[in-house]
């Protein structure tokens, strides 16, 4: 019993409580006296009753049409038992298909007509298996010999097969209110040796990156020259010594190849031009690699068809069944597939009426590369069945259990229902049953069929080691061709320049004489005519062979030229002495015609002194002490 404390306490509690809520649920229905079903919530105030409309909630429905409903649904039970029906199907394995018994009895087989033997044992009707003589589902513009033919002829009183809904055939049949499962339609193709991201040498960037790449490595090179070219013009520095485009060029190549240069800049803006490049190519190469590595070790393999507009922009071959879904949704205009409607015209899509799927495998997609559509039910036991066999083939090869691999996007989805005569009563027999087969799962489980769970050939087979192919390798090959080739090219054509100019000298001497140039001075004979000469005079000298060490005249010594000697003159031994007739004598001639000295050349970097020698060759003599000092050792020791 409680005391008076507990009351008190009780009383102030009470008082806290919010007032009770009397107000009943929205959408609730409350029986009426007058037997008739009705909402408990009345319309806004502003708004009329009338004008609600059907939106504003469902339509009232008495209980006498509830019970006149199960009324009929009961005749209808006992209208249909004993009954015997005739069910048309598709040879559409393992969905629906048929086997005839050595009695000529045919009977149906599958996932429809395990749904029709639920049926048949809540029912209590008797059935018989007819099949289209085409085997098609049909359209009205194919509509001879079909499934829908028969259907809308009332040949038969209904359809058991997953037969896709499609806009053309709503007008001839009545597909059933309950959605048996959403078809989807998988491409099966050749597994490809590589990836369709790429493989190699280019896989780690992707086309636009490398042409970017190489107009950069094309254009940087005069830029800079470019640019120091400006620089000196507009600031007169003359310590800065212009380059040349060559040397320019050769600087963006060999940085690209991580080598260094012998260009040493001075100004500061030439400077930053090395290095903003030195920085770009440091970080290009370093992604270079990294991408590298990850693509040839964890790169994941993908497929070259993924998708519809995959099949479209390449006018990839594929087939599929004769008058299945793909078809009908390809040449139906307001279908989602009907833009593949001219690659029928081009003969790009084939639709096999061979109704054996692993003949279908072999012989176009084996055989002829083409991309197989099939729905995934279908596609799931025969890859399955593919691999049990190749299994006993090869145990442990990967490669040779799965030549074959499946897209994982959709080719086409589509919901997939029992079609009954238009006017039949049996739909609203039958699918209040089917919705249940259908929310509980059965029907899916039974589409998967004795398909293990893990899947069958998948995309990237993980159990294989990557290992580097030919293929991986085939730019290597390409660039050491291209190298290669190029170096023959330059190589012919020096050849070519050899010979030209070795004819502009002949024709030289023949205006102007034997080793005499036009301003009467000596001059050498090429090398291919000089070794031609020798030919024919019976020396044995091969023609185009060297001729150096014979009869050579040591060049002047360094004091000679630049310190006068202390003997006498000994700068004018090496100057020729002219006579009367015109001809020289003494052992050769300093080039300019001066009498100071040669001609001053700047050769790789460093200082030397030209002269002509008696025999017409060109000597170098080093003007910088230490080069001239080896120079002269060279020829006195």
């Amino acid at each position: 019993m409680a005391t008076g404390i507990e009351l008190l306490v009780a009383a102030a509690l009470c008082v806290a409580c919010p007032p009770q809520n009397e107000s009943l649920p929205p959408n609730l229905y409350q029986l009426r006296e007058n037997g008739v079903l009705s909402l408990t919530t009345e319309p806004p105030i502003d708004v009329e009753p009338t004008d609600a409309g059907p939106g504003a909630g469902p339509s009232e429905e008495t209980l006498q049409d509830i019970t006149n409903k199960n009324d009929k649904l009961r005749a209808m039970h006992e209208w249909i038992g004993g009954k015997h029906l005739r069910i048309a199907t598709l040879e559409d394995f393992p969905l629906s298909y048929t086997q005839v018994l050595e009695n000529n009895t045919r009977i149906g087989l599958g996932v429809s007509f395990q749904i029709i033997d639920f049926l048949k044992k809540k029912f209590n009707f008797t059935y018989e298996v007819v099949v289209p003589q085409a085997n098609i589902i049909g359209s009205p513009n194919d509509y001879e010999r079909s499934l829908i033919e028969m259907v809308n002829k009332s040949e038969v009183d209904l359809a058991a097969a997953f037969i896709p809904s499609l806009s053309g055939q709503r007008s001839v049949v009545y597909y059933s209110t309950t959605t048996l499962d959403e078809g989807e339609w998988i491409m099966v193709m050749q597994r490809p040796r590589e990836s369709a991201s790429g493989s190699g040498l280019l896989a780690p960037f992707e086309f636009w990156v490398w042409i970017l790449i190489l107009v950069s490595l094309l254009a940087v090179g005069p830029i800079i020259y470019g640019l120091i070219i400006l620089r000196n013009r507009l600031t007169g520095d003359g310590q800065q010594t212009p380059y040349s485009l060559g040397h320019c060029a050769w600087f963006v190549y060999g940085a690209l190849m991580k080598q260094g240069s012998t260009l040493s800049p001075i100004a500061d803006s030439t400077r930053l031009l090395f290095a903003t490049w030195w920085i770009f190519i440091t970080i290009l190469t370093s992604f270079y690699t990294a991408n590298l590595t990850a693509f040839l070790t964890l790169s994941k393999f993908t497929l070259p068809y993924n998708t519809v507009n995959d099949i479209l922009t390449k006018n990839k071959h594929f087939v599929s069944m004769r008058g299945g879904g793909v078809e009908y949704a390809i040449r139906t205009t307001n279908e989602s597939l009907s833009m593949l409607n001219r690659m029928i015209q081009n003969n790009y899509a084939v639709f096999s009426e061979e109704t054996n799927d692993t003949y279908n495998l072999q012989n176009y997609v084996e055989k002829n590369g083409y991309v197989f559509v099939r729905d995934r039910p279908a596609i799931n036991i025969m890859l399955y069945q593919d691999y049990l066999y190749r299994k006993t083939v090869s145990f442990s090869d990967e490669k040779v259990h799965c030549p074959f691999a499946m897209a994982k996007e959709p080719f086409l989805k589509k919901i997939r229902t029992f079609a009954y005569p238009i006017g039949s009563n049996l739909s609203q027999l039958f699918d209040p049953e089917l919705l249940k087969l259908v929310e509980s799962g059965i029907v899916k489980h039974l589409s998967n069929g004795d398909i293990p769970s893990a899947e069958i050939c998948p995309q990237d087979l993980g159990g294989t080691e990557r290992q580097l192919r030919n293929g991986d390798l085939m730019m290597t090959y390409y660039i050491m061709l291209a190298g290669f080739a190029t170096a023959l090219a330059v190589f012919s054509t020096e050849l070519l320049f050899r010979y030209i100019n070795s004819r502009h000298e002949a024709n030289k001497w023949a205006r102007h004489g034997i080793g005499r140039t036009p301003n009467g001075q000596s001059v050498a004979p090429s090398r291919w005519l000089r070794g031609w000469r020798r030919l024919n005079s019976g020396h044995g000298q091969l023609l185009g062979a060297s001729t150096h060490g014979q009869n050579v005249t040591p060049p002047p010594p360094y004091q000679s030229i630049f310190n006068g000697g202390s003997h006498g003159e000994p700068l004018n031994r090496w100057r020729r002495r002219p006579l009367a007739n015109g001809n020289a004598l003494g052992n050769g001639v300093l080039l300019g015609g001066d009498s100071e000295g040669g001609v001053r050349r700047l050769i790789n970097g460093r200082d030397y002194m030209v002269f002509r020698s008696p025999n017409g060759q060109s000597q170098l003599v080093p003007v910088r002490s230490p080069s001239a000092a080896l120079f002269q050792y060279s020829y006195t020791e």
